[in-house]
């Protein structure tokens, strides 16, 4: 069904819940947002260094599509052609320029997303004078083709979709991906496809979208959080030829260019990390997934257990997810989240973990003691 209360786009809860943990007077277990907290590569470390010593020359506007070097690489690695790929300021603005052209072709003013959803694809669709239409996600969590095979119609300009998914964890199957690009294809729109979580597949079972070789899907990413370094705002989008030129334009006009020593940094970080880098990542990760999730079993908890991304939604009896739930927490268990309800109506009843914390033990022993008390 459309959004009938997105008619301004409103400041995202993720840093009111932050600031209300910031501002605690007790010791909070911060679980609000994905802040990895795992090191980055040391090849990047060095790749800043090696530019801060290079020829003032190379400290000027950089190429607006992004430096060659670094697109050369993610061209390289993606199978595609150079001139389609646009380095942006993160995963943010390669979805915001998907999401804007999709809407620039006239070809229709709905943007179709899942439920739950990032709550920043709503907030931008609203921004950019689209309307939202949410289709509910199947009961395991994956997208629901046929209910947004429904709810597609010749008026959706764009489906937006995140895989691996936050908040659920599902990673979506290579067919369910295809099917929603011959959806979009077969009302004229485009298939934006978020896969900024493809290095924290713990199913084996992630493709990229890139991979269907289709003329209306835009894939974007970022190296937030594969490298840990979400402060580098440093991310991408890959075009069909089509659409290249009008999003170069609006990324020049918003942006000029992104960060040169950003992207020399993570230029250099993919030309020398070994795979063995993500793999420690992931492997950090499974551990804490394993954590998290024994503790709330013993605490008698429902739970999603995360195929991809590092989000666990809980939840607790009687105690949905809304915002003063969350403020509760924060204030009588020590434990940060973010409310379910964030994220739509689907998930509601529900809180939402991240596990960029070495402290996942913890916050869920402090869970289980709270809930215990009731």
């Amino acid at each position: 069904m459309s959004d009938s209360d997105d008619d301004a786009y409103e400041e995202p809860l993720f840093q009111r819940v932050i600031e209300y943990a910031a501002a605690s007077d007790r010791d909070v277990v911060r679980m609000v947002s994905g802040h990895p907290d795992w090191e980055p590569p040391a090849a990047l470390r060095e790749g800043l260094k090696a530019y801060a010593d290079g020829d003032p020359e190379s400290f000027q506007y950089p190429p607006r599509e992004g430096i060659p070097e670094l697109r050369g690489e993610i061209a390289e690695r993606r199978g595609v052609e150079e001139s389609r790929v646009v380095v942006t300021n993160g995963a943010a603005e390669a979805n915001y320029l998907g999401m804007a052209e999709a809407l620039d072709r006239d070809a229709g003013s709905e943007i179709i997303v899942t439920d739950p959803v990032y709550p920043y694809y709503p907030g931008r669709t609203t921004m950019l004078g689209g309307e939202v239409t949410r289709v509910p996600v199947g009961d395991d969590g994956h997208v629901d083709v046929d209910a947004m095979r429904a709810a597609a119609s010749t008026d959706t300009a764009a489906i937006v979709i995140n895989t691996p998914n936050n908040p659920t964890g599902a990673v979506y199957s290579r067919e369910s991906v295809a099917a929603l690009a011959d959806v979009a294809a077969d009302v004229d729109a485009v298939l934006v496809a978020d896969e900024v979580y493809d290095h924290f597949d713990f199913s084996g079972r992630f493709e990229s979208a890139l991979t269907l070789d289709r003329d209306h899907v835009v894939v974007t990413t970022s190296f937030s959080k594969a490298l840990g370094i979400t402060g580098f705002r440093i991310g991408y989008a890959v075009f069909p030829e089509a659409l290249i030129e009008a999003a170069l334009t609006r990324h020049t006009l918003v942006n000029v260019a992104v960060s040169r020593p950003a992207q020399a940094a993570v230029a250099a970080a993919l030309r020398e990390t070994p795979p063995s880098y993500y793999e420690s990542v992931r492997d950090t990760l499974r551990d804490r997934i394993e954590e998290f999730t024994a503790a709330l079993d013993a605490a008698g908890a429902e739970y999603t257990t995360p195929e991809g991304a590092f989000y666990v939604l809980v939840r607790f009896d009687d105690f949905p997810g809304t915002l003063e739930n969350v403020k509760r927490l924060v204030d009588d268990a020590g434990v940060a989240a973010m409310p379910g309800a964030a994220f739509g109506e689907t998930y509601d009843e529900w809180i939402r973990f991240t596990l960029c914390t070495d402290r996942v033990d913890e916050a869920a022993d402090r869970l289980a003691a709270y809930f215990d008390g009731q």
